[in-house]
């Protein structure tokens, strides 16, 4: 198996040797504890809060948003920042920014913090541009960093890597990630499942796989602390980490080590899914939300669903939804971002007049683009970001420019979740109150927003069975 980029079947997750949790948070609790750091987690979707409950997600950096985040309670908060959406240079001037930001912030409050920079769990994103940025900008304010963490794993979503190599499961099949459709991304795409050969592909081979440090599952099922302590400890010149793990406990053990290695004056930078941020900043489990928890203003408006990811999943999830009597599909030809302003702005003006008909009647909306991916002969990958950021544009108008209040909004994929958060809502700052659907968070709006205290389903578009998206929708409408 190790070195071969093979599918498995799913089985092999049941063959390490079981530990008892029960013990583990006990130990890592007793780190975190003594340990003073201060987690800041830039999240270049609004995805990225997918596993935690109870935390503040801020979608500006101001000075005084990040001495906010630093004097919070909890040991992580997230900056939104939507970069996924964005281009290499956008990306370069807010990093820029959110370092000089944290960094005023930090002297001002007397902390310490390190960043963690947390990303898709299918490997795609600006990488190595963005912790590269952050690593550089914390030097310059005289913060070594020794090295940076890989750590993909996000059991919510099907993400595992086992020997070095990340894989992605579809039913009872474990996938290499390079081999599925996230790989193939115009913008992100690569070539490689093993994380190794991914770092040295990314890097341009300024990083080699052989160099990498890996944390093996037989070293973490084994819970051999003072080994992987003693592998972080020997880590300098920002060499890379790659961490297997099938499981919250393979997470837990790590954090152990990583918190001793960090004890002995070790500073990292962080890649990581979703499933990193909550064991690392001690975030506890707690049940699937209700429509009572969710919807705290109760109202006779229906909600509304908006989709913009063109993911199989997403599409599938959708044919499913709309099996729902009580909801009524409206497509927003998104193609019109071809025939000019004027025909494309037409399209949104004409989508949100039925969304508000239908709202009223009680029923719920579901609103999303054409499921044919578009095509331009001769395209570039910027141009083809900049298009769908335009497309995204229009679809976060689709709630942006409703006259009423639904009772929930539920945005489905990365940066349709981003721009409707930030451009429709208005949110400056939210409380993400936990999970609708493991690995799917919800935000309660704040008093700022366009619709306060209104719940917002922010729906990954790589996330969830057939039948999860539809189940969401349930859960918000039963009365």
């Amino acid at each position: 198996m190790k070195g071969k980029e093979e599918k498995l079947n799913s089985s092999v997750l049941n063959i390490y040797p079981v530990l008892e949790e029960a013990e583990l948070d006990e130990l890592l609790l007793k780190e975190i504890e003594k340990n003073d750091m201060k987690f800041v987690v830039l999240d270049d979707d609004p995805t990225g809060v997918q596993t935690v409950h109870d935390i503040s997600v801020y979608t500006d950096w101001t000075v005084e948003s990040m001495k906010k985040g630093l004097a919070d309670s909890n040991k992580v908060f997230y900056v939104l920042t939507n970069s996924r959406g964005m281009t290499e240079a956008e990306t370069t001037k807010i990093h820029r920014e959110i370092l000089q930001a944290v960094s005023q912030a930090a002297k001002e409050e007397d902390r310490r913090y390190l960043f963690i920079s947390r990303s898709d769990s299918t490997l795609r994103g600006h990488y190595p541009l963005e912790t590269c940025l952050l690593k550089d900008g914390m030097e310059k304010d005289g913060r070594k960093i020794d090295g940076e963490v890989l750590f993909p794993f996000f059991k919510e979503g099907g993400r595992f890597t086992i020997d070095n190599i990340h894989y992605v499961k579809y039913g009872e099949e474990l996938v290499p990630a390079a081999q599925t459709e996230f790989a193939k991304d115009r913008t992100f795409g690569y070539t490689h499942s093993s994380i190794p050969a991914y770092i040295e592909e990314k890097t341009k081979g300024q990083y080699r796989a052989e160099d990498v440090i890996c944390i093996s599952l037989e070293d973490i099922r084994n819970k051999d602390f003072d080994k992987m302590t003693e592998q972080l400890l020997k880590v300098n010149g920002f060499n890379k980490i790659c961490v297997n793990a099938i499981d919250y406990c393979d997470a837990k053990v790590f954090c152990i080590a990583l918190y001793r290695a960090m004890e002995m004056g070790k500073n990292f930078m962080f890649r990581t899914a979703a499933g990193f941020v909550k064991v690392v900043g001690g975030i506890t489990d707690r049940p699937l939300l209700t429509r009572k928890e969710m919807v705290v203003k109760e109202t006779e408006n229906g909600g509304i669903v908006v989709v913009g990811s063109h993911t199989a999943k997403t599409t599938a999830q959708l044919e499913e939804l709309l099996k729902l009597e009580y909801v009524v599909p409206v497509e927003f030809k998104s193609s019109t971002v071809l025939q000019g302003e004027a025909a494309f702005d037409r399209e949104v003006e004409r989508c949100v007049a039925e969304e508000e008909k239908i709202i009223r009647s009680g029923r719920t909306a579901v609103c999303f683009t054409e499921r044919t991916l578009l095509t331009v002969e001769n395209d570039t990958k910027e141009s083809a970001l900049l298009r769908s950021v335009k497309i995204s544009d229009g679809v976060q108008r689709l709630v942006g420019n409703l006259s009423i209040t639904p009772a929930f909004v539920i945005a489905k994929g990365g940066i349709t979740s981003s721009d409707v958060g930030t451009k429709a809502l208005q949110v400056k700052c939210a409380n993400v109150l936990g999970q609708i659907r493991p690995g799917i968070p919800v935000w309660q709006t704040g008093v700022e927003s366009r619709f306060p205290q209104t719940p917002y389903v922010i729906f990954p578009g790589n996330v969830g069975e057939d039948r999860t998206l539809r189940e969401a929708v349930e859960v918000l409408c039963a009365r």
